[in-house]
């Protein structure tokens, strides 16, 4: 596949960002003091109005998130295990064992062969969505998402058959490279997107369920929690979310 094809799929990845379901997608950075204060003043002011007491939950998206990892939990450890032989290779070549040479060489292959495994996780959770019932809102955006992937599948084969093989270009094999894996983080991003627009779809329907005035997330909002009064909801989220998948 030539640079340009590469590019030109990375950037259908990136246009694809906006046909995804992602107006709920949860903030990936901090919150700011003044985004804290806001929200503690709303508080007050729903206690303030309301004759019965504000029932508040929040939930852990992280440890949600792990529903969408555990369901290609089989993917994950094919690159758990390249990992770990990567940290084997580099112990050698500190020891000694290998020379430099060899060291490349090999270290080249796992970290592309690590790569596609990590692709072939968003992949297999790509397919996994769009099998199921739980995700027929956003399927058809799902199908784009997955047919965009397709040319940086098969370059990925490409390229790690070129390097098993041994004869490539040491500058050509990181040009080749760190463009599979720009296209790999573009993919990788709005999938995640993708999932978390999920995660706010079930924890409002547990919300709406249990009768909760407000839901937060914890990372980065809550400090300090009054647990008679703020319930976390997160395990009730994975299981809703357990039967989208």
């Amino acid at each position: 596949m030539s640079r340009n094809i590469l590019i030109v799929a990375v950037i259908a990845l990136i246009l694809g960002a906006g046909a995804l379901i992602l107006q709920f997608a949860l903030p990936s950075g901090g919150v700011n003091e003044a985004t804290v204060k806001a929200l503690e003043g709303r508080v007050e002011d729903l206690e303030s109005s309301s004759t019965s007491p504000l029932k508040i939950a929040y939930i852990n998206a992280e440890n949600a998130f792990t529903v969408f990892t555990d369901a290609v939990k089989d993917l994950r450890q094919k690159a758990v295990d390249k990992q770990g032989e990567i940290v084997q290779l580099q112990q050698q070549f500190l020891a000694s064992a290998i020379s430099k040479e060899e060291f490349d060489t090999q270290n080249n292959q796992l970290q592309v062969e690590l790569l596609q495994a990590q692709l072939n996780i968003d992949i297999g959770t790509i397919d996994r969505m769009v099998a199921s019932t739980g995700f027929s809102d956003i399927r058809n955006d799902l199908e784009r998402l997955r047919e965009e992937a397709q040319p940086i599948i098969d370059e990925m084969k490409k390229l790690v058959s070129t390097v098993r093989v041994g004869i490539i270009d040491p500058q050509e094999f990181q040009n080749r490279y760190n463009q599979v894996k720009t296209a790999f983080t573009q993919l990788d991003q709005l999938l995640t997107q993708a999932a978390t627009s999920k995660i706010v779809q079930a924890a409002e329907k547990i919300a709406v369920e249990n009768g909760y005035d407000l839901v937060l997330r914890s990372k980065n909002v809550i400090i300090y929690r009054n647990t008679a009064k703020l319930v976390d909801i997160t395990d009730l989220v994975k299981h809703e979310l357990a039967t989208y998948l």
